[in-house]
């Protein structure tokens, strides 16, 4: 077991955090006579580090997973989901929704084309919420920064709070509230030709280079926000505000996540420096899932698609689930991390 665990951590800390390239970047930014342990030196060598760490990690996982999702075209989402009913459908919507893009936004186009279908309003939504929520990309990032067990627990919930949602969509009969030229949509299916290996790496690529273009003045934000939090701003200023000694820091955090837009590798960084600061994980989570869930620019698009009643449903069963894991965290916190 000792073996494994030595492993393991080699694995976490050496291979996904990279820590090898900090040291490294350290060593080169001291002999260019930049002072790393000053603020400045630190800024930089936070912002370099955590660039290429999370451009790296993002080019190999959108390679891997647009690799699988290349298995999953809209047509054959859609017949996949049309086999299942009851929560099953719900539960293989979610499930489906962690291999399907990296934001909200282009979740959206998604799930108005299931919904064209026919496909039930709340397995749609099921999708919706997992999509940009608990894609695999965040089990891998997630991992790298807080360890497995957080990794795998976001995931889990976050699918839990994508299936319950749907199913209190579907169950509240909110059809009507769908805007008509989707509920008299259709779709033409689209014959799938076969696609060999050399065909869906070559789709595989492009998305690396579509998304890292779309991706990177995010990170970059993120990361520059992250520098600035790590070594600018008073650690006792994040404890109070996001610590233990404030009970609406999960609810803060959560609203405060929404006007902003980014997916999980812009929102990194931000959260790995709130959490080096003494934010608790519950209210660095509950920030997370708030910018890639509900974004405003996501909510606006969405409200094209649905109507304003249920718009605010969707908005609430999202936001009322975020902030209990964010709560469930917070009391978990010392026995997770």
């Amino acid at each position: 077991m000792e073996v494994l665990k030595t492993a393991w951590d080699f694995f976490q800390n050496e291979v996904l955090g990279m820590n090898w390239l900090n040291w490294l970047i350290a060593i080169i930014l001291n002999a260019c006579g930049l002072d790393t342990s000053s603020k400045i030196g630190a800024s930089v060598q936070f912002f370099i580090y955590d660039t290429i760490k999370i451009m790296v990690l993002l080019g190999v996982l959108i390679l891997v997973i647009s690799y699988i999702q290349s298995y999953f075209p809209p047509e054959r989402t859609k017949k996949i989901l049309g086999r299942f009913h009851g929560i099953w459908a719900n539960i293989i919507a979610a499930l489906l929704g962690t291999v399907t893009p990296f934001c909200s936004c282009s979740s959206i186009p998604l799930f108005i084309g299931f919904t064209s279908a026919g496909l039930p309003l709340g397995v749609t939504f099921s999708f919706l919420i997992s999509s940009p929520m608990v894609d695999l990309g965040s089990l891998i990032l997630l991992m790298s920064i807080f360890g497995w067990k957080v990794a795998v627990l976001y995931v889990i919930l976050g699918l839990v709070i994508a299936v319950i949602g749907g199913t209190l969509i579907e169950k509240l009969h909110l059809e009507n509230q769908v805007e008509e030229y989707i509920r008299n949509g259709h779709s033409v299916d689209v014959p799938q030709e076969e696609l060999y290996f050399r065909d869906r790496m070559k789709y595989a690529w492009k998305q690396v280079v579509s998304t890292a273009k779309k991706v990177a003045p995010y990170v970059l934000i993120g990361v520059g926000i992250g520098a600035i939090i790590h070594n600018w701003i008073p650690e006792e200023f994040i404890v109070k505000t996001l610590g233990s000694n404030n009970p609406f820091g999960v609810i803060l955090a959560t609203i405060v996540g929404i006007p902003m837009y980014a997916d999980i590798f812009g929102t990194i960084p931000i959260a790995e420096a709130l959490l080096a600061k003494g934010a608790l994980l519950g209210v660095v989570l509950s920030f997370m899932m708030g910018v890639t869930t509900l974004s405003l620019p996501s909510m606006i698009m969405l409200r094209k698609a649905v109507k304003p009643k249920l718009l605010a449903i969707f908005i609430g069963i999202c936001s009322v689930g975020i902030i209990v894991v964010g709560y469930f965290f917070n009391a978990i916190q010392y026995l997770i991390v």
